[in-house]
């Protein structure tokens, strides 16, 4: 079976040889941490450092049986908020980051308190400023990869989430009010986004879509012990411009489509579902409602389930014997008749030892009797 083949299968819950294999093939399963990088490839003697900040070199994916492989990226045009003040810098929608332990972290939100009429005149990006050059390049890869290799390819989201972009915009707290308290604003801000979003859509999809297998795009719905807002709320205010956007994107490929949303989010996956999603990611583990074991037997003939693999606590501290028997466990439970894709939970960061990402892949062989 070709890993395109095996993809396949697996979302579309078919049966194959073994599960899906995934590292740094979509935004959220990237190795972060370049000594984790360089580790990993010392320990397949591969000492050759990645050729990007993220993604593996080839070599390593190659070593791991990795099925998936990445193109695309997030082209947003500049505007005149884009500046760098001080140790402050502002993206082209305004908001400010300072870096803190190498991650950008968010400390200006130009939204905060603002009224309707400064959402309704705001200034947002240009969607016809993107640079065709760059997807162009990004589409020559994906089609490179598409008729050169059987490898699943994975395109990477061209444009934010609505609702991380409100809480990024406005502050978390002060966009969870307007959620309840002022729905015309998230409504306004949400059509206003969306017509962006859209046409970025098309742009970007226009040139890569008949090349992918895969597409992705990121917002975070839940937190640690439940969704961010009720499952009403929702569906009232992020669900039909989700929605719009998933449904949008598949007029311009015949790819699958990921989500990737952190957190508690069961109660929303029949929405996500009606939305057109194919691929949850990350289901993170020891969050609520959220177990292998109720996923699978609620949604498991309906969903793909991408992830799994604990980044918090089991791959930076766990044991070899510790993430092996994760291992067996996560392919036994969401690789029974299909329907999953074995990743970890989120990017790798420079907590984890380069021996227990390795692990993981190593179990899997095991798992299938290819170790």
């Amino acid at each position: 079976m070709t890993h395109r083949e095996r993809f396949y299968a697996a979302v579309r819950h078919e049966d194959a040889d073994r599960a899906v294999f995934d590292l740094s093939g979509s935004p959220q399963t990237n190795v972060d941490s370049a000594k984790v990088r360089e580790d990993l490839g010392k320990l397949l003697k591969i000492p050759t450092p990645a050729p990007s900040p993220y993604l593996l070199d080839e070599r390593i994916l190659v070593a791991l049986d990795i099925d998936t492989r990445r193109i695309g990226g997030m082209p947003t045009p500049k505007t005149r908020h884009a500046r760098t003040e001080g140790e402050i810098s502002y993206d082209s929608f305004g908001i400010g980051y300072k870096q803190v332990n190498g991650h950008g972290e968010i400390c200006y939100n130009p939204l905060r308190d603002a009224d309707i009429d400064t959402v309704a005149t705001y200034e947002f990006p240009n969607p016809e400023e993107v640079d065709r050059k760059l997807i162009k390049t990004w589409a020559e890869q994906a089609k490179f990869l598409k008729e050169n290799t059987d490898f699943a390819v994975i395109a990477e989201h061209p444009v934010l989430g609505v609702f991380e972009l409100g809480c990024w915009m406005f502050g978390f707290d002060d966009y969870l009010y307007r959620l309840a308290a002022e729905p015309e604003v998230v409504h306004l801000f949400s059509e206003r986004f969306l017509k962006y979003q859209k046409r970025v859509t098309e742009i970007y999809y226009g040139e890569i879509g008949r090349y992918i297998d895969c597409t992705t795009s990121g917002d975070d719905f839940g937190t640690q012990t439940g969704p961010f807002m009720s499952t009403a709320m929702f569906q009232e205010l992020i669900k039909p411009y989700f929605r719009q956007r998933v449904q949008y994107t598949k007029k311009f490929t015949d790819g699958f489509f990921k989500h990737h949303t952190c957190g508690s989010v069961h109660n929303f996956i029949p929405d996500l579902i009606d939305c057109g999603v194919d691929i949850l990611n990350p289901i993170q583990p020891g969050v609520y409602m959220m177990e292998a074991e109720r996923l699978k037997k609620d949604y498991g003939d309906k969903m793909c389930f991408w992830g799994g693999v604990d980044t918090q606590y089991l791959l930076p501290r766990g044991s070899k014997q510790e993430i092996r028997a994760e291992v067996f466990r996560l392919l036994s439970v969401l690789g029974k008749n299909g329907g999953y894709i074995l990743a970890p939970a989120h990017t790798i960061q420079p907590d984890v030892p380069a021996e227990n990402l390795l692990e993981v892949y190593l179990a899997a062989k095991e798992f299938y009797g290819q170790r």
